[in-house]
């Protein structure tokens, strides 16, 4: 065996998770996993404290989880940031070589961070506004759909109904609107006014005992409803901070950003313009990232791993390394998980944390 085989790295694609993703289990995960990483996370706590408001450690290391607290936008988009950031620099560079970096919803935010698109100061600022505009404005909201049956083949006519209703509740709500938010594998993330959420609520017929599921202080993200606070944010948010990402960036229009052809101002008017008022397709961007890139890996940041089945789905639905459904991708990941979720400590371990 030559020196280079023995010393070539696998390559990876980095998914960084949105909103929601750190919930009761999450608590105390900066603690616990990250307690090399003081002075990152005193900077981020004294950027908190000038802002006057609580502290990630404060939060992380709270006693219990309080669901008003931790999910609201003003403290969870921050402290998502700080352990996704946080598990991203803990992963072993000499093993991995990462080729390219996406996310899901506020995870687009977390991306720029780790592509070095933003300073993680600048990428805290920015997340931390926009948390906290949402948080402030609270318009609307969003309620997840499943697409897809228990083995994750799509069911007949599923989409359509959605559609339909979307359609219905538009035409026939007076001033009452729905939209698809995200596409998120083989779910849909569907948002609209608070009426038109009870309607969606009301009127989807159930799926799996889970579904439809109404998300907790959410907005109506990517929608037109969210346009005042995306004119507030281009107000407030310089252009300047933004660099040309050191690794390509995966949008969530399926738009890829390279280090030799970024321009900044564009990559601006992208994060705080399309990003907020139009869909998040996490889907394409997923199946570009692997397309394109061709990953031996995937790797999907923390906290939490709620976000490995949309990505396993998307990598099921594209029958990528042979996986078609929730059987074959289970078996593939006993022999040899292609996908690494840092939110689970077994698949952490491979990936260097």
């Amino acid at each position: 065996m030559t020196s280079d085989q023995t010393t070539k790295k696998e390559r990876i694609i980095v998914v960084c998770p949105g909103r929601g993703t750190y919930n009761q289990n999450e608590l105390g995960y900066l603690t616990r996993f990250h307690s090399d990483k003081k002075d990152l996370l005193t900077e981020f706590d004294h950027y908190r404290n000038a802002q006057q408001q609580i502290p990630l450690s404060e939060l992380d290391g709270a006693d219990k989880y309080a669901l008003k607290q931790h999910s609201s936008g003003d403290n969870a988009s921050a402290l998502i940031y700080a352990c996704a950031y946080s598990d991203f620099l803990s992963i072993d560079q000499n093993r991995y070589e990462i080729v390219a970096i996406t996310g899901n919803s506020m995870g687009w935010y977390i991306a720029l961070a780790c592509a070095g698109a933003l300073a993680p100061m600048d990428a805290l600022h920015l997340i931390n506004h926009m948390g906290t505009a949402m948080h402030n404005a609270l318009i609307g909201g969003q309620v997840v759909y499943t697409l897809v049956d228990e083995q994750w083949q799509p069911i007949p006519g599923k989409r359509e109904q959605v559609i339909n209703l979307l359609t219905k509740i538009n035409q026939e709500q007076d001033g009452e609107e729905a939209f698809i938010s995200i596409e998120l594998g083989g779910m849909l993330v569907l948002a609209g006014t608070n009426r038109a959420c009870k309607m969606m609520l009301a009127e989807l017929p159930p799926e799996q005992d889970r579904f439809p599921l109404k998300l907790h202080n959410h907005a109506a993200f990517h929608t037109p409803l969210q346009t005042p606070v995306m004119e507030q944010a281009r107000q407030h948010l310089s252009t300047q901070p933004f660099q040309t990402p050191d690794i390509p960036l995966v949008d969530g229009r399926g738009g890829i950003w390279t280090p030799w052809s970024t321009d900044t101002d564009d990559l601006w008017d992208y994060t705080l313009g399309h990003q907020v008022v139009q869909p998040y397709d996490f889907t394409l961007a997923v199946e570009v990232a692997i397309k394109e890139f061709a990953p031996d890996k995937i790797a999907v940041l923390g906290p939490g791993d709620t976000l490995g089945g949309a990505v396993a789905q998307t990598m099921t639905k594209m029958h990528w390394q042979g996986m078609s459904d929730k059987s074959s991708f289970q078996s593939q990941q006993k022999t040899e998980p292609l996908l690494l979720a840092m939110g689970r400590e077994d698949q952490a371990e491979r990936l260097g944390r």
